[in-house]
């Protein structure tokens, strides 16, 4: 789709990236070009089969860790061009029975997260007239959910609550607020929110919800990074604030 020195000279910065989508968001940033660097909390499971990347760990909830390493990112690289924001987790179950605990985890993670790592990239961004911010949000965050509990609670049971969906939604609307506070200095902000997608956190993703995707079947993580590429591309300067659906048709706006 694009020439492989899409991203040359280009130093960009990837949460989440043990994770399915984050390595292959990793790997397509890195074969057009881009110097990338892949954090996580396990970057280990990530670096043995993928070494070409360069692999940190971070907890994306913890402020100061995350701007220390963002800081030294830019400082030793010369650099910041591209951040994307793919850390996130998965809760299922329904509202009645959601532990207040498993709410703070799931905000502090996809919404705090995200915004902590946007936050600490915005000076390094700004100081090059230049910069690509992605985040991950998610058809949850836009569809009140994949579900039919009036015809079978089971289904919530084994799909994504409404404290994921909440936090999917916040990151969408940080996308919002970021795309216009950033417009001016160069910078464009940008979600891509996937549906239902082979990962190992899908692995349950129940048959009878896997039906009402139009296209016939879940997405993969390459065609998740492909998005990606191209908001993060030189050339998709003039787009931003925008959710762009990869979902099979599941859901459309």
């Amino acid at each position: 789709m694009y020439d492989q020195d899409l991203m040359q000279g280009r130093v960009a910065f990837v949460t989440g990236a043990a994770g399915g989508i984050g390595r292959a968001v990793c790997e397509a940033l890195a074969a057009h070009g881009a110097r990338v660097v892949g954090v996580d909390l396990d970057p280990q499971a990530a670096a043995q089969s993928h070494g070409a990347i360069e692999w940190r760990r971070l907890d994306v909830t913890q402020a100061a860790e995350v701007r220390a390493c963002l800081d030294e990112t830019a400082e030793r690289l010369g650099r910041l061009d591209i951040l994307v924001n793919v850390a996130g987790v998965v809760s299922l179950g329904d509202a009645e029975h959601l532990a207040e605990t498993e709410w703070d985890r799931v905000i502090d993670i996809n919404l705090k997260g995200t915004f902590l790592c946007c936050q600490a990239a915005i000076p390094h961004l700004r100081a090059g007239g230049f910069g690509r911010i992605v985040n991950l949000g998610s058809v949850v965050g836009k569809n009140g959910g994949n579900p039919r509990p009036w015809l079978d609670p089971s289904e919530q049971r084994q799909a994504g609550n409404v404290a994921y969906g909440v936090s999917k939604a916040g990151v969408h609307m940080m996308t919002a607020f970021l795309a216009k506070e950033l417009a001016g200095s160069g910078i464009t902000v940008n979600a891509v929110a996937p549906g239902p997608v082979s990962s190992a956190m899908t692995t349950a993703f129940p048959q009878v919800l896997r039906d009402l995707v139009p296209v016939g079947r879940m997405g993969t993580a390459a065609e998740v990074a492909a998005a990606v590429l191209f908001l993060a591309a030189p050339q998709s300067g003039f787009v931003t604030g925008e959710v762009l659906d990869v979902n099979g048709g599941i859901w459309c706006d």
